[in-house]
């Protein structure tokens, strides 16, 4: 069987607002919780209360995200910001 080879060079990653996605994403997982919250009694009584601590897992773990993808952000614009000084380009 003969291995696979690219035919041309891959596209450059898609750079986009991250940060403002993770935010957007992580206020709509605490705004469904939020939602669902009033609804407890009949969610625990058809056996669907994972419904909202699925929205609450979703909105803590966007808080991680955000916090990562606000420090990978930073990151980005200080190398750029370093290169463009002519400084030394690594990690």
């Amino acid at each position: 069987m003969a291995k696979w080879t690219p035919r041309h060079e891959a596209p450059e990653p898609l750079e986009g607002p991250v940060v403002a996605t993770i935010i957007g994403g992580t206020v709509l997982w605490f705004v469904l919780f939020l939602v669902q919250l009033p609804f407890y009694g009949w969610f625990d009584e058809h056996g669907h209360t994972w419904w909202l601590w699925t929205c609450l897992a979703g909105g803590g773990l966007g808080l991680i995200g955000v916090w990562y993808v606000r420090k990978r952000d930073a990151a980005i614009k200080r190398d750029a910001t370093r290169r463009a000084d002519g400084g030394p380009a690594g990690p």
